[in-house]
């Protein structure tokens, strides 16, 4: 393999993009991560990113609280995502007469244009493998726990997976910006070895993806959400909680799946027929959404 210089760049819509001070860095991070998870913070975080950020216009209270009962929170939980997200300036209150609407902060902004970049483009098709890996050896002392978890995580956002202690993976040699980010957060750029270029005997690709990745849960969880939406056929009513459910579902995939090329996929890759159910039925249920959204202002 050989080594390759790197120049520093954006990242859109992945955790390498936030400060580097490993506090701030952490903290987007953390907040990314958290997006990921099913709760009533993540479903208002969806609603947001659908509805609001397109829109570019202030949202009453009520019409947040309403689209979040149709997915069934309760209105106690909703208010207080909607308290929690505000405190994380993610979105700011203005009081009109006895109403309160509610617009995203720069922050916020930035934040949910990020994730949707990655939501939406999640499963796209992608151009032939070029059969170089990005490989990067580091090591993070036993006793900084705190470093070697931010560490752990922002490399696996960034697509990597470790087949030995130390040791990262990906076939993507374009994300080698990302990890050299991962790795100037925490301080640890000019100790880590980054190499990129082809394997030459030992492992074969398929060997070092087994042992980079466990692909099986991530295909059951595929499968799963096939399953779940790939027959349905709400009605103008349901079409809005339908879309909310599409899109917190789908919005997981970027923070489990590592976006490995077909070439080293098992054959049947659920996952694109996934991708393929999730274009169709976001492009179809999007005008009735989005109609019904703004009927709740």
């Amino acid at each position: 393999m050989a080594a390759r210089g790197v120049t520093h760049g954006s990242a859109t819509g992945d955790p390498s993009s936030a400060p580097t001070t490993s506090g701030s860095a952490e903290d987007a991070f953390s907040r990314r991560r958290e997006v990921a998870a099913t709760s009533a913070r993540s479903l208002l975080l969806t609603v947001l990113g659908e509805f609001v950020l397109p829109r570019g216009e202030p949202v009453w209270t009520q019409a947040l609280l309403d689209a979040l009962a149709s997915v069934g929170v309760e209105e106690k939980s909703a208010r207080q995502a909607l308290a929690r997200t505000a405190a994380d300036d993610v979105v700011v209150s203005e009081r009109a007469g006895r109403r309160v609407r509610w617009s995203l902060t720069a922050s916020g902004e930035r934040l949910l244009t990020e994730g949707a970049e990655r939501i939406y483009a999640h499963g796209a098709h992608r151009p032939p493998w070029d059969g170089r890996w990005l490989v990067l050896v580091v090591s993070v002392p036993e006793a900084q726990r705190a470093l070697r978890h931010q560490l752990r995580t922002q490399l696996a956002w960034a697509g990597l997976g470790s087949p030995a202690p130390g040791v990262w993976v990906c076939p993507d040699a374009e994300r080698v910006t990302e990890a050299h980010r991962a790795l100037a957060d925490v301080g640890l750029d000019t100790g880590a070895l980054v190499v990129v270029g082809g394997t030459h005997g030992g492992l074969s690709d398929a060997e070092l993806v087994a042992q980079a990745w466990d692909l099986r849960e991530l295909e059951a969880r595929y499968a799963e959400f096939v399953e779940r939406f790939a027959g349905l056929e709400p009605d103008p009513i349901a079409v809005l909680p339908a879309q909310v459910r599409l899109v917190d579902a789908w919005r997981r995939f970027p923070f489990l799946d590592p976006q490995l090329p077909a070439e080293l996929l098992p054959a049947g890759w659920v996952g694109a027929r996934a991708a393929e159910v999730f274009r169709r039925r976001h492009e179809a249920w999007a005008p009735g959404a989005r109609d019904a959204f703004a009927a709740l202002g």
